[in-house]
């Protein structure tokens, strides 16, 4: 008996070694690939919030709502753009989009800070930006609104994100999309109305 355990003894314990070197190996694949995946899309996430957070001149924040598609001459959307030095909205009709109003208002930058603070920590650039056609909200939710986010630098789009009032268009937006449009309608006093107005206003 004593022989027998002896024989086998070695081939258990090789059978063990082979097991914590499988595991051993699988670890290290899923640091290698999966962990360095959730890192890079943390990495992006980060990128995308500190350019956020920048407040020279060149930076602002935009975002557009669109109404229903419908005939030209009822089809409704506006505009509210925010930077450092100016504060915006523009409401329009028509697909060509012809200016029904425009208020422009001055802007600092304390005021500005404390405005894409806010906007973080209402989380309006979690999600990942969709690609190419993807990313196209034409045609999207034909009976709802849309509502596109963006931060841009110099007038140029470095994240967009957007959702819709349609089940089966949710898009790229993670984040309640209500409270983000309270926050920027917010930044144009008493103008609330001229949004109302035009029936693509606040929920």
């Amino acid at each position: 008996m004593k022989d027998k355990l002896l024989r086998v003894a070695p081939i258990l314990l090789i059978v063990v070694i082979a097991i914590l070197a499988i595991a051993a190996l699988v670890s290290l694949g899923q640091a290698m690939f999966g962990g360095g995946q959730s890192s890079q899309t943390s990495d992006l996430v980060d990128i995308s919030i500190e350019s956020l957070l920048k407040t020279d001149t060149a930076r602002s924040v935009k975002m557009t709502v669109r109404g229903p598609i419908v005939a030209d001459e009822n089809f409704r959307s506006y505009v509210v753009e925010v930077s450092s030095t100016e504060r915006k909205l523009v409401t329009y009709k028509g697909y060509l989009e012809s200016v029904i109003d425009e208020v422009k208002l001055e802007n600092n930058t304390k005021s500005y800070d404390e405005f894409v603070h806010a906007l973080n920590k209402a989380n309006i650039m979690s999600g990942k930006q969709l690609e190419d056609d993807a990313n196209d909200v034409r045609g999207i939710c034909a009976t709802g609104h849309t509502y596109d986010f963006a931060i841009l630098n110099d007038g140029e789009v470095e994240k967009n994100l957007w959702t819709s009032t349609c089940e089966g268009s949710t898009g790229s937006l993670q984040a309640n999309v209500k409270q983000l449009q309270n926050l920027f309608i917010l930044q144009i006093p008493n103008n609330s109305e001229i949004v109302r107005d035009l029936g693509v206003g606040r929920n």
